[in-house]
């Protein structure tokens, strides 16, 4: 089920996705573990126990969270947890995004954020949850499944969206004060 959702900009867990923060970006990235460990030939770290990943209003919680680089020098990220959490401040908004599964994954080449099982995105009221959310941030595009693509599970679970509609005010000729809410993330506005 393709399903583009503006709470979906789930990809809290990279700092640079399109409805968080933007100054988030420009800013330090802290990491606190019980354990760390580097291997330069593979260009890999390693933080194990009790992580917290922070950049500005970004917060991201795990057990254990591999961050790999390309020769090209592209990040891939793996987070598990039981759970993973993040939570992030919308931009140009009070709301903030939070969620939550089992394992994230970002691919930093390609702008992709995978969540697996018990995936869970909450933005103001709005709600998704599924075994495997995929957000792609270059094409703007979401995708939330009982199941991961090739899982060989007997009896996947199923989507549940929660969309709160938005509060309208009628002017004076009947029509809403606010316009309706564009379901279509837009990497552009917010």
């Amino acid at each position: 089920m393709r399903t583009p959702l503006i709470l979906l900009a789930t990809a809290a867990f990279a700092a640079s996705t399109a409805h968080a923060e933007r100054a988030d970006r420009e800013k330090e990235i802290a990491v606190v573990a019980d354990h760390s460990a580097g291997d330069e030939v593979s260009k890999t770290l390693t933080f194990e126990g009790n992580v917290v990943v922070t950049q500005g209003t970004m917060r991201i919680t795990a057990s254990r969270v591999t961050i790999k680089e390309d020769p090209q020098k592209y990040k891939f990220l793996v987070a598990t947890g039981s759970p993973v959490t993040f939570r992030e401040k919308r931009e140009n908004s009070s709301e903030w995004i939070e969620g939550n599964a089992q394992r994230a994954e970002y691919d930093e080449k390609n702008d992709k954020l995978h969540l697996y099982d018990k995936a869970h995105v909450k933005s103001g009221g709005n709600e998704v949850n599924g075994d495997y959310i995929n957000y792609d941030m270059k094409k703007e595009t979401t995708e939330v499944a009982g199941a991961p693509p090739g899982a060989k599970v007997q009896a996947p679970s199923r989507v549940k969206v929660i969309i709160v509609p938005p509060k309208r005010d009628a002017d004076k000729k009947g029509a809403p004060a606010n316009p309706p809410v564009d379901l279509k993330p837009d990497a552009g506005k917010q």
